[in-house]
């Protein structure tokens, strides 16, 4: 029996998460919810400092459900949050359009590690870090004949 399995990021931000969220529904759209550590209950919370008055309007989780599914939460350990490169989010599809247009959008601000462009086995292919720190891979894939 197989079953139905989903596997989603879940990005921590050291105090931007607001805003990278706000940034990703303006690329992807959908529907943005946030809730902030203030929100919920102390005893709710595994770290101590999540219940510091720095922390209750920080994001304890939020989901951008749309075309697109993020998770997030404002990380109250996380004080030099960084991508060292152990990962990165990879969109691909067949929409050229709609993939330039978000490679151009999640370079806004950020810094393209690697041009969009074709490539040697057909596809066409491009990497940006954006200004929260995530790696994006956008890769326009050609469509089946």
């Amino acid at each position: 029996m197989a079953a139905n399995l989903q596997i989603h990021p879940y990005l921590f931000f050291g105090g931007s998460c607001r805003e990278a969220m706000q940034f990703y529904k303006s690329i992807f759209g959908g529907e943005l919810m946030i809730s902030t550590f203030g929100e919920s209950p102390a005893d709710a919370h595994s770290s101590p400092a999540a219940n510091s008055d720095a922390m209750k309007d920080k994001i304890m989780h939020a989901s951008l459900n749309g075309p697109v599914r993020i998770l997030a939460s404002d990380n109250p350990e996380l004080i030099h949050p960084r991508n060292d490169g152990q990962f990165a989010l990879s969109i691909e599809g067949t929409d050229e359009a709609l993939l330039t247009e978000y490679f151009h959008k999640l370079s806004d601000g950020g810094r393209i590690q690697a041009k969009l462009g074709k490539q040697f086995w057909g596809d066409t292919f491009g990497m940006v870090e954006d200004q929260y720190g995530i790696t994006w891979m956008i890769s326009i894939k050609v469509p089946a004949q």
